[in-house]
């Protein structure tokens, strides 16, 4: 690591200050970005934690149903304290790493970083969430722009975001055992007005809305509607764990898990 400043705020104002500070970085639970600075292939002049922030900690249900989930929010605190009021979300953060990464982790972190074999950004995508910063709120379809990359500016933090709750959901994950993060990952929310299908570690492109899965599941809502249904493996990322055709195959089985789940 090189040399750096550390300070660890105690409110929003004082962490949006220190960020403003020239080459200062966010940090919440540092699962990505402590490996980076490990391998010196980041040196910001200060890292500015978000882990003193009360504010931006737990998970609660607003007047409208919503449920709101603070930036700083580990992943364990999410499976546990949004198990009643968004329980296929509790689910998706309980299969996010091991212990030790559940217990670090934040989910504003992870939704910043935006990696794309990640699991919370196909849980904030399919469930059309507000991602909510010091300074804005960002629909989830216009947040997500590319690998590791978002609507985020420059010391811009993830403050909270807002779940609309769907009648039913399910995030299912094929892992790749040794990093468990997702092979493929598909999260499917079904509302009142309509099924969202969001893929996560598929794509070249990120986490990414199958539009002809919920066009054809807003017709029929059973899994042998997708069965006609294939993904143009071109933009699937295929690497030493799995080829473009595998990705692109597992997008359509994991879909029809994610339908079965929540019939």
């Amino acid at each position: 690591m090189y040399n750096f400043e550390f300070e660890k705020p105690s409110t929003i104002a004082d962490a949006v200050a220190a960020l403003g500070a020239e080459d200062a970085q966010a940090l919440g639970g540092g699962q990505t970005l402590i490996p980076t600075l490990k391998q010196r292939l980041a040196a910001p002049s200060a890292l500015v934690s978000l882990s003193g922030i009360a504010e931006m900690k737990g998970v609660c249900v607003d007047d409208d149903g919503s449920v709101s989930i603070g930036g700083a929010t580990t992943h364990a605190t999410v499976e546990a304290e949004a198990a009643d009021s968004y329980p296929a979300m509790a689910a998706l953060a309980g299969q996010i790493g091991d212990p030790a990464v559940r217990n670090r982790g934040t989910i504003g972190g992870s939704v910043a970083n935006n990696d794309p074999a990640a699991c919370y950004p196909a849980g904030v995508l399919g469930s059309g969430a507000t991602i909510i910063t010091n300074s804005r709120q960002i629909g989830a379809d216009d947040f997500f722009e590319g690998l590791f990359t978002t609507a985020l500016e420059e010391g811009e933090i993830i403050t909270s975001i807002r779940f609309p709750v769907p009648q039913a959901a399910s995030y299912q994950k094929f892992l790749q055992p040794a990093s468990r993060f997702a092979l493929v990952g598909v999260y499917l929310a079904r509302f009142a007005d309509g099924v969202r299908v969001a893929v996560t570690g598929a794509s070249e492109d990120g986490v990414f809305r199958w539009s002809e899965a919920e066009e054809a599941l807003n017709k029929e809502f059973r899994p042998d509607a997708l069965m006609d249904l294939r993904i143009n493996p071109a933009n699937m990322i295929g690497d030493l764990h799995g080829s473009k055709d595998y990705r692109a195959h597992l997008v359509g089985v994991m879909t029809k898990r994610a339908v079965e789940a929540c019939m």
